[in-house]
């Protein structure tokens, strides 16, 4: 185990952070399973483990609105991000990438249904 590649190699195998799901086109994050970061709440898997999406959002400006009863939403400009926002799908991949609320809406519906209401 004293070969840095194959260390990284068997993490992202363990952890499925190097198994990429095709949700379509866009950034390079999109299908992949996110990284357990720091935020203001603790750690990222820590928020997963309700078995509810996550909108992680360090803009402030979005909302998970009529999704609330299945999406968490997070406001955290401190997130280790490099990116505006990320919607997690439960199992900690990667479904939207973005800043514009009705990309985002529509990322919601295809991924948690109809809004509630």
């Amino acid at each position: 185990m004293d070969f840095d590649e194959v260390n990284r190699h068997l993490i992202e195998k363990i952890t499925a952070i190097g198994v990429r799901y095709d949700v379509g086109e866009g950034h390079d994050l999109l299908g992949r399973r996110m990284r357990d970061i720091d935020v203001a709440q603790g750690r990222l898997y820590g928020l997963l483990r309700r078995g509810r999406g996550l909108l992680l959002d360090r803009t402030g400006r979005l909302t998970a609105g009529g999704w609330s009863d299945r999406v968490d939403h997070l406001a955290d400009p401190t997130a280790a991000l490099d990116v505006p926002a990320v919607l997690l799908r439960p199992d900690g991949h990667v479904a939207w990438v973005g800043a514009d609320q009705r990309d985002l809406d529509g990322r919601l519906s295809r991924w948690f249904g109809r809004p509630a209401g």
